[in-house]
């Protein structure tokens, strides 16, 4: 579904590593989507919202101590879109995901690329340019 591509790199190794993983993880929720295999995805889209939900505290963890280091100008304002991409995730409603789990599994992994790559090419790539 969403392919790495170097017009992600953000100069910044362990940034674009973390970057990396999380396109996997997106990847497989992918999989999952478009997989016949299962009826019942319940349990495995919930697998794959805690995987990311902690990868994704963990890199902006990352991301931020390392905007910190250098004194990001930007820094607040990146805090507050990675606060509101967890308080996101956070609120994910199990009872409409079992109800609905491919339209949900859609919706969730469409909010995710579109901020993942946004967030990245709008956001990201700025910090090591000042």
């Amino acid at each position: 579904m969403i392919k790495w591509k170097d017009e992600f790199l953000t100069g910044i190794e362990l940034i674009d590593n973390q970057h990396k993983k999380l396109f996997e993880i997106a990847n497989r929720a992918y999989k999952l989507l478009k997989s016949d295999f299962f009826t019942d995805k319940y349990d495995r889209i919930l697998e794959i919202l805690e995987e990311l939900k902690s990868y994704t505290k963990y890199h902006f963890k990352s991301e931020e101590e390392y905007m910190m280091s250098i004194n990001y100008k930007k820094f607040f304002s990146q805090k507050m879109e990675h606060d509101a991409f967890i308080k996101k995730l956070d609120e994910v409603n199990l009872k409409d995901l079992d109800e609905n789990q491919d339209k949900y599994l859609m919706d969730i992994l469409e909010f995710i690329v579109d901020w993942i790559v946004n967030h990245i090419l709008g956001k990201d790539k700025l910090i090591n340019a000042e």
